[in-house]
């Protein structure tokens, strides 16, 4: 087939036109997966709440994954000093199960108790390392200066507001077809601790690694907890324009509750989508780590 001159201009020009876009695509998932491992940054969110007479500020930090933000993260030190909590809140999986210590989490805790009271609920990492017997994590981490709540909760005053805040890794509903909160298809332990925990005038605060704990099944309109806050999903790990984040764990692709404040029935959530990863099948990308402060007013 033979050319005009103009007809192979047009065809110059279109493939300039595609190695352009092609390198700006490249250029922008470089971006993209530079910034959701090196640019943490702080996100503030505000939660409405009719019995509050004065704000109460929270840190959360959640799915740190052993990652590094400058020396004993630092930086993620500074950036949390720098919004002057009231309570910091690391919400599991700061680590990995296949850590070889918990040095990098402890010294982190180290900074962060020197701001605000730390405290900290277990995520399935968390849980795996202590399952391996690598360290004896719960004593590493109290000696650090943090607070462990699992199926545990403290009554605390801050500001002049009466708060009660718990950590609970389990889902809140029994594991059968149902996702009931029947409890005689309840694991006991977490019947039991949930009943007590939702047992106050208190105001009450639950960390909950897993947004699904509270998703699923009648959890969110059986107990009576204000708010959740969680984790795990990454914000969905690869976050698309208009779409949102694509994993969402036990929600499927796409999912409804990976970030962002939600009301669910009578709790609300507030998901945060982390710091970091581990070994997932795509890389975290257009999607920068995070520390949520959490202004309860």
């Amino acid at each position: 087939m033979r050319y005009t001159g103009q007809r192979r201009r047009r065809l110059r020009q279109a493939k300039r036109v595609c190695l352009g876009l092609l390198v700006c695509f490249a250029l922008w998932c470089a971006w993209g997966l530079w910034q959701s491992y090196h640019h943490p940054a702080t996100r503030t969110w505000t939660v409405e709440l009719s019995r509050l007479d004065s704000p109460v500020r929270l840190a959360v930090l959640s799915d740190l994954h052993d990652m590094d933000f400058g020396e004993d993260n630092r930086r993620l030190a500074e950036l949390t000093a720098a919004e002057r909590p009231d309570l910091i809140l690391l919400d599991g999986d700061m680590l990995n199960s296949y850590s070889r210590d918990s040095g990098r989490v402890c010294a982190l805790v180290r900074r962060l108790a020197d701001i605000a009271p730390v405290y900290y609920a277990w995520g399935n990492h968390e849980l795996e390392y202590m399952e391996q017997g690598t360290s004896l994590l719960e004593a590493e981490l109290t000696a650090a200066g943090a607070v462990v709540l699992n199926r545990s909760f403290v009554d605390l005053t801050v500001n002049g507001q009466r708060l009660r805040l718990g950590g609970l890794y389990d889902y809140a509903f029994a594991l059968d077809d149902f996702n009931t909160c029947d409890p005689a298809r309840m694991d006991p332990a977490v019947y039991g601790f949930l009943s007590e925990f939702q047992d106050t005038d208190r105001y009450r605060i639950l960390l909950a690694h897993r947004p699904d704990s509270f998703v699923f099944g009648e959890a969110s309109a059986a107990w009576d907890v204000e708010l959740v806050i969680s984790g795990h999903d990454h914000g969905g790990q690869v976050v698309l324009p208009f779409l949102g984040g694509v994993f969402g764990g036990d929600q499927g692709l796409f999912p409804e509750y990976v970030h962002g404040l939600y009301k669910k029935d009578n709790i609300q959530l507030a998901i945060t989508s982390g710091l970091g990863t581990h070994r997932e099948k795509l890389p975290r990308m257009w999607d920068p780590p995070e520390i949520v402060i959490l202004n309860l007013r």
